[in-house]
């Protein structure tokens, strides 16, 4: 052991002889599995010699992280018989499909989710033509794969979702496989930092494997080529002890990874019983396994005199040609026969009893999880009543409340009922956010160096901050793939950051919608806050509502996109969206005090509706109105409001309908979305013919692409931000992109006929309130008292 606790694995206390004949078996049965699903259309037993018939015509999929895989899963198996572990397992690398769904075979999972996939030669021709066939599975480690909670497709996050796992689970095991082309990646890169947040009291553990096969498509990887002392110093220093695997010789290397598991195990063994049998233990240094095996290990050596083992030539399909090469085809058929399934396979193409024995039982099988299949355990969370924590609102208008702080104090009463169940995430931005009731009843987690001055930092809690989007959306993925709940809040601005990590937890969840046996599990909810309408002290580069047009690009069952105007609609929205299941939840919602519209009742029924005319800020007394004012998001409803109180005042005949959107969903047809309006209830909100000026929080072309199938769609209008932004007064903000009052009155002129010519000294003169508002800023540096302090009036305005 050197001085930074590097450990070598003993094989000297390995398993025994015939252990490792056993595992070894169970190894070669899925590497042949592996293997036979890249190749084979038919003949998957080798009953008769290999013909090109046998072969599918395209050849899908990747080898050469695949019998790595099998060898971290094989022996992994033993651990969790021996040990009677709750383990389940994440694999990282990109394309370990083969291996996933060759173990979840071999365990009897396969055949229990998937009954015409039987174990046997029938299943198993099965299991063969259908991996990257059409109409079958992926070649990735996916939804469709049991005992998967990870979709390897796209890089960078096996560890945050593994640590998400293990979060408040104190009797989880989880293991994860980290490809060295996958640790490449920043999100990875951050995600060793998670022992920070690992609580060896309350949480379960994560057993890291970081598998170096040197090679990624077609380039070496990093870890695999930095000396192996540099490799040692890094994990130590983000905290870990290595223990070293390499070698490629079998029966040696089955030795030393048996050993390696004991030891790590052992090791984490020791670290949550200290912890939980004393206090004050203070941060301990948890194992990582460094598995070195060659790429594409046990294939082909060389093809085409070209050496393929150990080389980035065996990362896809290392044998292309054997279709219309016969050399291809006989080495095909070898390698096959490398593996000796005549003795892993009966007669009938059973897994041999030796073989299956090496499995663990029930639930205790990787594949068989019910941690991997999270809705299994998922259970409500207890809610508190909302309307406790309801603002009071006498008059709409006329009193302003901190939106998101409001929502705080019902986040805490759930903080607190449930405390193994519910966590919050983001980057450093909870308090920043105005969630800060939290903290009456939680800390943020923190395992490392806490010094007098920190505030609510502990060693648990259920707030967990770290300034990495990836690592917070990592880990609460993982915790809600797992049976709880969470709720992720973001600056608007940088909930970007991980768009890619949303469409891949979106498309999970559209694929999990149509497999039975998955059972739903919470929904993922975004609050956006810190938003483009109020950074206007951050600058253009916290001005950015662009992630609602992401998100509106997935498939409508999965995603609702919420603006609450107001704080006691924000309860409301806030309490569905917890209460949700298989969904992503966005919504977006002001921090800094603004009025307040609905009382509690209304702001249910509105939220109810999504969408609705708001009678009392309306004067078209039920009639048709000459134009409709639009609005969605905090800052365009208050915008909308000014304005219609200033044409009630400039042109009282004027019939002015303002409608509020809640649910952007809504906007759209019933027939494109579940929540969308039926074209006939759309068109009494909106009319067919009747000018729509609609002020919007985000980018303009988002509404146009919810409504542009709409009748009247012509005779829409839509403000909204443009890219137009700096540091400067929040009425300046929505100036610099004509979301005004002042410029929506224009919109108003310019698109009602009926107020012809007469108007033009009307809009002159709102044009040159903006220009003198403008020059109020930039002499006194805040908007003008007229702006900052405007409120609803108080008379009745509606006819």
């Amino acid at each position: 052991m050197t001085q930074l606790g590097r450990i070598q694995s003993d094989p000297s206390v390995s398993v025994s002889d015939d252990g490792v004949q056993r595992i070894d078996a169970y190894w070669r049965a899925a590497n042949y599995l592996s293997v036979g699903q890249i190749y084979l259309l038919d003949n998957p037993l080798l009953r008769e010699p290999l013909d090109r018939r046998h072969i599918k015509p395209r050849l899908l999929g990747h080898w050469g992280t695949t019998p790595g895989l099998n060898f971290c899963y094989s022996h992994l198996n033993r651990v969790i018989k021996a040990r009677d572990l709750d383990m389940i397992y994440v694999m990282g690398p990109g394309h370990g499909g083969p291996a996933a769904v060759a173990n979840a075979w071999l365990e009897g999972t396969y055949s229990e989710v998937y009954p015409h996939v039987s174990a046997d030669e029938t299943g198993l021709r099965r299991l063969f033509r259908q991996f990257s066939f059409p109409g079958g599975i992926p070649s990735h480690v996916a939804p469709e794969t049991p005992g998967s909670i990870h979709e390897g497709g796209e890089l960078g996050y096996s560890l945050a979702h593994a640590y998400g796992a293990a979060f408040d689970n104190p009797g989880l095991v989880v293991a994860c496989i980290v490809g060295d082309g996958e640790a490449e990646t920043g999100p990875l890169a951050a995600s060793w930092h998670s022992n920070k947040f690992l609580d060896p009291v309350t949480d379960g553990a994560v057993l890291p494997i970081l598998h170096l096969n040197g090679y990624k498509i077609a380039n070496p990887t990093v870890l695999a080529r930095i000396p192996e002392e540099e490799l040692v110093q890094l994990l130590d220093g983000y905290g870990y002890r290595p223990v070293l695997v390499s070698g490629d010789d079998p029966v040696s290397m089955h030795r030393k990874m048996a050993a390696a598991l004991d030891q790590a195990l052992d090791e984490i063994a020791d670290i949550q019983r200290e912890a939980r049998e004393r206090e004050n233990v203070g941060r301990r240094r948890w194992p990582v396994i460094v598995l070195r095996t060659p790429k594409g290990w046990t294939g082909p050596k060389e093809v085409d005199g070209l050496p393929v083992e150990g080389t980035w030539r065996s990362h896809q399909v290392p044998l292309a040609g054997v279709r219309d090469d016969p050399a291809h085809l006989a080495q095909l058929e070898a390698w096959l026969r490398s593996y000796r399934p005549d003795e892993l396979f009966d007669d009938d193409g059973h897994p041999v009893p030796a073989v299956r024995a090496e499995a663990p039982e029930g639930e205790r099988r990787m594949s068989a999880n019910p941690h991997a299949n999270g809705g299994l355990l998922l259970k409500p969370l207890d809610l508190p009543d909302f309307r406790d924590h309801a603002v009071p609102v006498d008059r709409p208008g006329t009193t302003s409340s901190e939106a998101t702080r409001t929502l705080g104090t019902f986040l805490r009463d759930i903080v607190t009922a449930n405390p193994s169940t519910f966590r919050i995430v983001g980057a450093d931005e909870t308090a920043s956010n105005r969630l800060t009731a939290v903290f009456d009843v939680t800390d943020r987690v923190f395992q490392g160096e806490r010094l007098p001055t920190d505030e609510h930092q502990g060693p648990s809690g259920q707030v967990m901050e770290v300034l990495s989007e990836h690592l917070c959306q990592g880990w609460l993925e993982g915790y809600l793939l797992t049976g709880r709940h969470g709720l992720f809040n973001s600056y608007e601005a940088f909930i970007h950051i991980v768009d890619a990590m949303f469409n891949q937890h979106a498309k999970w969840l559209k694929v999990t919608r149509h497999l039975p046996w998955r059972r739903p599990i919470a929904s993922l909810n975004y609050l956006l806050s810190s938003h483009v309408w109020r950074q206007d002290h951050n600058g253009f580069t916290h001005q950015d509502p662009g992630f609602l047009d992401v998100v509106m690009n997935k498939k409508p069952e999965i995603v609702r996109v919420y603006l609450p105007p107001d704080a006691n609609t924000l309860l409301s929205v806030a309490d569905h969206c917890l209460r949700s299941r298989d969904y992503v939840n966005v919504v977006v919602a002001g921090k800094q005090p603004a009025l307040n519209w609905l009382p509690m009742d209304a702001a249910i029924a509105h939220c109810t509706r999504g969408i609705g005319i708001w009678e009392w800020a309306s004067t078209d007394g039920g009639a048709d109105p000459d134009v409709v004012l639009a609005c969605a998001g905090d800052i365009p409803t208050l915008e909308t409001l000014a304005a219609a109180d200033l044409l009630r005042q400039l042109f009282p005949e004027l019939r002015v309908r303002v409608v509020n959107v809640v649910d952007l969903m809504r906007l759209q047809p019933s027939s494109e979305h579940p929540h969308g309006l039926p074209d006939r209830d759309y068109d009494a909100l909106f009319t067919t013919d009747r000018p729509v000026i609609f002020a919007f929080h985000g980018y303009p072309y988002l509404i146009h692409r919810l409504a542009y199938r709409r009748n009247g769609h012509a005779n829409l209008h839509v403000r909204g931000y443009k890219e137009e932004g700096t540091t400067t007064t929040p009425f300046d903000m929505v100036m610099l992109n004509d979301l005004d009052r002042f410029h929506l009155v224009m919109d108003v002129i310019d698109r009602v006929p009926s107020l012809g010519g007469r108007v033009a000294h009307i809009r002159q003169r709102m044009a040159d309130e903006r220009l003198r508002l403008r020059a109020y800023t930039r002499e006194h540096g805040e908007d003008a008292p007229e702006v900052r302090d405007w409120a609803w009036p108080h008379q009745d305005v509606g006819r």
